[in-house]
């Protein structure tokens, strides 16, 4: 009898040992999945400024309200500092109104306020026939005043962190009077190059440029000339892709197959809005977040709306301000 209860005892002692093995199994399973699961999963969070329209008059156009914009433009400099873990600032076009040194050099002082890095690209009003400030001399002065941009090109990318490629693009044309875009063949190679970069090297790829590839509202003037030529390169590609621009001084979101379409409007025109984009990437999806940040300058909103020729337009819906869009791998 003392030997059955002893071999019980050595069985009960074995059942506990390979239990508490199994139970160790388990959790380290658990733990290294979770861990990978988060590892994988980078958030990026930055602000996206658009069509500025930085000048030093005293009156509005027919739609702008260009008397006020400094104050528009020092107001969502002050409230991209008070957002906490911001990673980067961009401003896709239409930084100043007119493209002349005094303007661009009131700008960037405004720009080098900001706590975290920023970047630029060129709008059309960036850029003008017969300027005295040419494009190449314009995009040597920001690169003097801001040590970010190392590009020689007008076009460039830099990695804002592990998981993204953010991919700047110049869409203006400075041959012509023309508010039309066009991103020349040597361009569109580039940005083939940069999407195979990013698709290797598992990056979500985010293209910032000044005109839209997806309209927010139809305008013969305004939209890019070859923008059958931008789809094919894009087509090509089968993961998340986010573009987001300026232009249209109008708020729109919208996502069709893979590639995300963010139009974000002006400071100086109605709504005087610029947004806040969370962005998770995920092991098998990648979660935006979008807020809508208005001007805290009320009555000069006031003013901006009045002069508008739709507000609801350039607003946009509440799915095109403050939403969740989630794209899948």
């Amino acid at each position: 009898m003392p030997k059955k209860k002893k071999t019980n005892k050595k069985k009960q002692k074995n059942n506990h040992f390979f239990g508490k093995l199994l139970f160790c199994l388990i959790v380290a399973v658990v733990v290294y999945f979770g861990i990978n699961t988060f590892t994988f999963a980078q958030t990026l969070k930055f602000a996206q400024i658009s069509d500025v329209h930085l000048s030093n008059k005293n009156v509005d156009t027919s739609y702008k309200v260009l008397a006020n914009s400094q104050e528009l433009f020092e107001d969502a400099i002050e409230q991209i500092n008070e957002t906490p873990n911001i990673d980067f600032v961009i401003e896709t076009g239409d930084l100043v109104d007119k493209p002349r040194k005094e303007l661009v050099e009131i700008a960037c002082k405004q720009l080098n306020r900001l706590t975290v890095p920023w970047y630029f690209a060129f709008g059309n009003h960036d850029a003008a026939v017969g300027s005295s400030f040419k494009k190449d001399e314009y995009f040597d002065f920001i690169k003097k005043q801001n040590d970010n941009i190392t590009s020689d090109k007008r076009y460039y990318s830099f990695i804002p962190k592990k998981g993204y490629r953010a991919i700047v693009l110049d869409s203006t044309i400075d041959t012509k009077i023309t508010a039309n875009g066009e991103i020349p063949e040597e361009q569109l190679d580039w940005l083939d190059t940069e999407l195979s970069k990013a698709k290797l090297q598992q990056q979500i790829p985010l293209i910032f440029m000044h005109n839209p590839l997806q309209e927010p509202f139809p305008s013969f003037h305004h939209r890019i000339l070859n923008a059958q030529e931008l789809q094919a390169v894009l087509d090509k590609y089968d993961m998340p892709i986010a573009i987001f621009t300026g232009h249209y001084h109008a708020t729109k979101i919208y996502k069709n197959g893979n590639i995300l379409h963010v139009s974000t409007p002006s400071l100086v025109t109605y709504p005087n809005a610029f947004r806040i984009i969370t962005i998770n990437n995920l092991a098998d999806r990648v979660i935006f977040t979008f807020e809508f940040k208005e001007t805290r300058l009320k009555e000069i909103q006031k003013k901006a709306k009045m002069l508008t020729f739709s507000a609801s337009t350039l607003k946009g819906e509440e799915s095109d301000q403050n939403t969740v869009v989630i794209m899948q791998k």
